[in-house]
């Protein structure tokens, strides 16, 4: 049985954000997480729900950031290569700004803070790759300097790892990590549906 969260003990609501009130961040939807080393389980389905939810924002006019990881030349996160860049799917639009970072909370070392605050919303809405990594992350990061995060389960996946001697599905560690969002640092919707 699940037990009373730390949001509800300090007094958080769980309200989602409402898209058209909010800055919505898409976090990490590279090329990378398609194919090879780092290929996510499930990355086409949280793609796809991350595509639906890009349309939505756009309808509802929020203001939309994309966050791209660089891990430098030749590495799976090599911006200036193809495995590198956005996935099409989910590509910026015109006057739509990408952050470069280089940390797994996207806010470290970046202008996202400075980006957030002109968009002139508390509440961002974030779903990306992967969930455990950069999402939480990210989350918690836009949780501790007063924003509120709403993270969109189905738009995020990632992949199994070994723990200790345990072996975790991806399913396990994707809810894990949302478990630990939604003790404190965020809200968590399954789907863009679901927000206000």
């Amino acid at each position: 049985m699940p037990t009373t969260t730390l949001r509800t003990l300090n007094g958080l609501d769980d309200k989602p954000a409402v898209l058209g009130a909010a800055t919505l961040v898409l976090v990490d939807y590279q090329n990378t997480y398609t194919r090879g080393v780092m290929e996510l389980t499930g990355w086409r389905e949280a793609l796809d729900a991350a595509a639906a939810l890009l349309a939505r924002a756009r309808s509802a006019g929020a203001t939309v950031i994309h966050v791209i990881n660089d891990g430098g030349p030749g590495t799976p996160y090599d911006v200036r290569a193809e495995i590198g860049q956005i996935h099409p799917d989910v590509a910026p639009a015109e006057g739509e700004r990408v952050v470069v970072k280089q940390a797994p909370d996207a806010f470290v070392g970046t202008d996202l803070g400075a980006l957030v605050d002109a968009a002139g919303h508390q509440d961002v809405v974030i779903a990306g790759f992967m969930t455990h990594m950069c999402v939480a992350f990210t989350t918690a990061g836009a949780f501790l300097r007063g924003n509120r995060p709403t993270v969109v389960a189905d738009a995020c996946a990632t992949r199994p790892l070994r723990s200790g001697a345990a072996e975790l599905t991806a399913a396990q560690i994707h809810r894990g990590a949302l478990a630990t969002v939604g003790d404190l640092y965020g809200v968590v919707v399954e789907s863009a549906a679901d927000l206000g």
